[in-house]
């Protein structure tokens, strides 16, 4: 692989990791709506990614997490039905966790971005003597 292909792969894993933080963040800001007449909860997304034969990772999209809502017991809650209030999907603590986990691999591409660079400008320093 060239630095140039290396500084390609380097930056869609940033990409992709950055995109990951950004659903991340928004899932946590969602995590507490509720069910409020007929429009449900906010429903967790995760992102959907696929590796390219060149080593780089390409965005997909996201996709919605179909696992069932959480249902909390609220009998005074006027949008409850039988006392119980579906309340959004999203799982804060497996949240932050995949926030530390897109962090660190975010880090890790910069670190690899990093070097390349490092490698490269030496690269022409040896050309310039």
């Amino acid at each position: 692989m060239s630095l140039l292909g290396a500084f390609r792969v380097s930056a869609s894993g940033m990409h992709a990791e950055r995109y990951r933080m950004d659903v991340i963040s928004v899932n946590l800001a969602n995590a507490n709506t509720m069910r409020m007449g007929n429009t449900p909860p906010y429903r967790r997304k995760e992102v959907v990614l696929e590796p390219s034969e060149d080593g780089t990772v390409r965005v997909l999209g996201t996709a919605e997490d179909n696992a069932p809502f959480r249902k909390v017991y609220e009998p005074g809650n006027p949008y409850a039905v039988d006392g119980m209030v579906e309340y959004s999907n999203v799982d804060p603590i497996e949240e932050m966790v995949s926030m530390m986990s897109a962090a660190r691999a975010y880090e890790a591409n910069l670190a690899a971005f990093e070097t390349t660079r490092s490698l490269m400008r030496k690269t022409l320093d040896i050309g310039a003597v």
